[in-house]
């Protein structure tokens, strides 16, 4: 008896089911359409980032100054170019720029997650996964958000008062040691920016190679780099509410 061979939905006359192609952006928006586009952007936007990062622990430190050096420098964020240009132009001409730039960063990493997802479903336990990919670059998914539920909290607590009780609109000062002056705070600031320094660390290291900087004769300045930004990061944002905490700023 022979057995009767199963028909391909070819020869059952049933079409497999094709997805349909990604529409075509015009140039240079379809650059961003490939994944290799996407992380040039998050290399791109995390440079963006970097930079904000960098200048705002600057500006937090004049605290160490006085309240009177800290609040100036904060009015003067908010006076630049007068009387030429409007009250508040920097701020919201560096705000107008940083929110696209994350909203990049977060969808080109979120995608970047989902195709690894899908063209690897089953998860692997085998050593040599961990030895191609080192501690920092498997937390990326988990400090991600970590950064991104701190940063709406620490607008809610420093920027609108809405998470601080004694919020005073212009004294950022009198804001910070409001805000540090709270034991649960400090702790969730000092986390949060643990899981900074290790999102920033695996940043800095990829980030050359996303734009095509990749020579294995500076892999160790890329190392020593990337190490190094991480930690003056971390330790110049932590040291303010730990200073606040302890009264070494009153």
């Amino acid at each position: 008896m022979v057995e009767a061979r199963p028909r391909s939905t070819v020869e059952a006359g049933v079409q497999p089911l094709r997805r349909r192609p990604e529409k075509q952006l015009p140039y240079p928006l379809s650059i961003y359409q490939s994944a290799v586009g996407k992380k040039w952007v998050m290399a791109v936007t995390g440079v963006v980032g970097m930079a904000f990062i960098t200048m705002h622990m600057l500006g937090n430190l004049k605290i160490y100054l006085g309240a009177e050096e800290l609040n100036a420098y904060a009015d003067g964020l908010r006076t630049v170019g007068a009387p030429f240009a409007p009250h508040g132009f920097l701020l919201w001409g560096v705000r107008l720029v940083l929110l696209p730039t994350l909203l990049l960063h977060v969808h080109a990493a979120w995608w970047l997650w989902r195709q690894n997802r899908r063209a690897r479903p089953v998860k692997y336990q085998s050593k040599r996964d961990y030895i191609a990919a080192d501690w920092a670059s498997r937390t990326m998914t988990w400090t991600g958000p970590i950064v991104l539920l701190f940063l709406a909290f620490h607008l809610l607590d420093l920027t609108w008062g809405t998470a601080n009780p004694d919020f005073r609109h212009g004294d950022v000062y009198h804001n910070m040691l409001a805000s540090f002056d709270r034991w649960p705070v400090v702790v969730a600031y000092v986390a949060a920016n643990l899981a900074l320094g290790v999102h920033l660390y695996h940043g800095a290291w990829s980030l050359f190679q996303s734009l095509g900087v990749n020579n294995a004769r500076i892999n160790t300045a890329r190392r020593v780099f990337a190490t190094l930004f991480a930690v003056a990061i971390v330790g110049g944002y932590v040291s303010t509410p730990i200073a606040i905490l302890i009264g070494v700023i009153e």
